[in-house]
Order: structure tokens, then C-alpha cells, then sequence
């Protein structure tokens, strides 16, 4: 099992099209290699959310866990946005907008992800060159 305290994991759906264009853009941006990834419906992903008491059947939420603390949603973003640094990190201002405003906006393109972006039958494998970056 992974120890949480030394990781900063982000969980994602795994058959989601969006959510993967959205790792690889962390991955290309995570220079100091500050995050691992794992799919939400995974088993290591299930066992995770298991330990966060977070539901194992609902995939429309990223999870970001950093030490003992975890972030859903909008915050998991935003946090992840100023964890990459530089640039990024200019849009955590964003957390000045009320977390119901802001998860309002995150909640509509999760209902939409699927329908926009489209939906994989199974989760993509990462290719050799990033898989020290997932956890299974």
C-alpha cells in the first residue's frame, strides 16, 4: 500500500477522456515530479478512496491527496494548479470565489465530460516513459 504521507496523489476517472488529457497536461507540467497518479475505479484507487471514506462508486470528482489531507473537486484543482508552481499557481486566485460557486462550475462539466469529450471502454496504459509516475 501506498503511505500517504510521503505522496501527493491524485486519483482521476480512468475512462474519461477529459480526465486524461487533463493527466497529461499535469504530467507535462509536473517538472519535480511532486504527483503520482492512480485511477479511481483501480484497485488501488478503490482502496484509496476506501481509506478517505470517500464513495468507491461515484467517478465525478478528481481526489487529490497531499500527506493526511484530501481535496475533491474544485479545490483538488486549484490546489494542484498551485502545487505545479510557477504560472499555474497564478490561478489559485480563484479560491477567493466560494467553494459552492466554484464546485457549481466544476459539477456542470463533470455532468457534460462524457457527451463533450467522449468516454474510453477501459483505462489507457501509461507508456514506459511516465509509468514510474501511476501506482498500478
Amino acid at each position: 500500500m501506498v503511505n500517504l504521507k510521503e505522496e501527493n496523489i491524485i486519483l482521476f476517472d480512468g475512462v474519461c477522456n477529459l480526465c486524461d488529457g487533463v493527466v497529461k497536461f499535469i504530467i507535462a507540467k509536473d517538472k519535480n515530479d511532486k504527483f503520482k497518479f492512480t485511477s479511481l475505479q483501480s484497485a488501488s484507487g478503490q482502496s484509496l478512496l476506501l481509506k478517505l471514506n470517500l464513495p468507491t462508486d461515484s467517478f465525478t470528482s478528481i481526489v487529490l491527496i497531499i500527506g493526511d489531507c484530501y481535496f475533491v473537486k474544485s479545490l483538488a484543482v486549484l490546489q494542484v494548479l498551485k502545487e505545479l508552481g510557477g504560472f499555474w499557481k497564478l490561478f489559485y486566485i480563484f479560491i477567493i470565489f466560494p467553494r459552492p460557486v466554484r464546485d457549481f462550475a466544476y459539477d456542470l462539466v463533470a455532468k457534460t465530460r462524457y457527451k463533450l469529450f467522449g468516454k474510453r471502454e477501459s483505462c489507457s496504459m501509461p507508456t514506459n516513459d511516465i509509468k514510474h509516475k501511476f501506482l498500478e
